[in-house]
């Protein structure tokens, strides 16, 4: 049971940051020039919203479980005086990469979406402001998702 719970884990966490790779180094470089042609602006939209699915997927795959194979090294999700030096990191992290993540999805989202059918002089600024967010916000996620990983890694080898 403990390798597939490891198995399991792994493999959302590579779903979901390999994505991140691919959207990120891959497609995203095609759209970045204004220039690009708009079926490249759908293609990327498209996969986007399709990667949606497969992040949701995976991170209810990791917050299942994450608990269980920490609860196998003796630290339990609900008692913070049970998790080590580095798990509290990485609970943290991963929080924080949640609310990244709840924010890019469920806040900036739509709101890009919004804006991006309005003229650039004609937009509120708050829809200017979810705009240039929205360009960083992935890639901030993509950087703590790396860091999590590193952390992981320190975690499992300690």
């Amino acid at each position: 049971m403990y390798h597939a719970l490891v198995a399991l884990h792994l493999l959302a966490a590579v779903a979901w940051i390999g994505g991140m790779l691919f959207l990120s180094l891959v497609l995203a470089p095609l759209v970045k020039n204004r220039k690009a042609a708009p079926e490249f602006m759908a293609l990327f939209r498209s996969a986007a919203l399709r990667f949606r699915v497969v992040v949701w997927t995976a991170i209810a795959l990791l917050l299942t479980t994450g608990p269980a194979l920490l609860a196998r090294r003796g630290m339990m999700l609900t008692n913070p005086a049970s998790w080590s030096s580095v798990a509290t990191v990485k609970i943290w992290l991963v929080l924080l990469l949640l609310v990244v993540t709840v924010l890019h999805d469920v806040v900036l989202g739509p709101q890009v979406g919004r804006a991006s059918s309005i003229p650039a002089s004609s937009r509120t600024a708050w829809e200017k402001l979810a705009v240039s967010t929205a360009r960083w916000v992935p890639r901030f996620s993509l950087l703590l998702s790396l860091v999590v990983i590193v952390v992981a890694v320190i975690l499992a080898r300690s």
